[in-house]
């Protein structure tokens, strides 16, 4: 693991570095701790990270202006801030989970686990996926979005105006992330369940399932009888 610290105020930063390295013990290769939005910019364009945890407010900078870049990265986000009212928010943009201000090692610990364990999110506020254009960020509504398929370490998220948009994260972090919309219904595939017009099988044992827009997907065996279940 690969881990960035981004945190203004050293006595946190310095004990959320500690807890960081108990929880993950010897699977940690490396842990920075910056205190700044522009130096936190810099490292995370030219670093190969697996995990940012970052706070909303440094010196005084909005931290979300950091926040759009990072979760169109491959990484997961955790938040960790006294701004509480901002964690509604956060979860939309795609953060993995937000520790509230003053936090305790149960909580950083519970939200570190997420990363460990690969669990999904519990909240279902995620209401944009980041991707980047060029040298900026677009958020695409969730709503606008089909379906979502693995293309090796990144995704292609397939867009109802008939687009399709690259993004970063593998399809096992996007799933994470919004497992109360989609269901994985085939190891390249996340669909949009409001999508499915007919699930079928076909000669060979094929299990298909067909979207409203005429487009057509394979259905892995192992998963057919619970997706069926919760088309119904």
């Amino acid at each position: 693991m690969n881990i960035l610290i981004v945190e203004d105020e050293s006595r946190i930063a310095k004990r959320i570095e500690r807890m960081t390295h108990d929880i993950f013990g010897d699977t940690l290769q490396s842990l920075k701790r910056i205190n700044t939005l522009q130096e936190a910019l810099k490292f995370i364009e030219s670093n190969a990270l697996d995990l940012v945890l970052l706070d909303l407010n440094l010196n005084g900078s909005n931290g979300f202006s950091l926040l759009t870049t990072a979760v169109s990265k491959s990484f997961h986000t955790i938040i960790i801030s006294a701004y509480k009212d901002q964690a509604i928010t956060a979860f939309e943009y795609g953060v993995l989970d937000f520790v509230p201000k003053p936090f305790n090692r149960e909580r950083l610990e519970q939200a570190l686990n997420r990363v460990i364990k690969k669990e999904k999110t519990e909240t279902n506020a995620v209401k944009f996926l980041a991707v980047k254009k060029r040298h900026k960020v677009q958020l695409i509504p969730i709503e606008d979005v089909i379906y979502v398929k693995g293309a090796g370490a990144y995704t292609e998220l397939f867009l109802v105006n008939g687009k399709k948009e690259l993004h970063d994260k593998s399809l096992e972090k996007l799933e994470q992330l919004l497992s109360r919309f989609f269901v994985r219904i085939h190891k390249s595939y996340l669909v949009k369940m409001s999508e499915v017009k007919e699930i079928s099988v076909e000669s060979g044992s094929k299990y298909m399932a067909e979207l409203k827009n005429g487009e057509r997907l394979p259905i892995g065996r192992t998963k057919y009888k619970d997706i069926k279940a919760k088309w119904f």
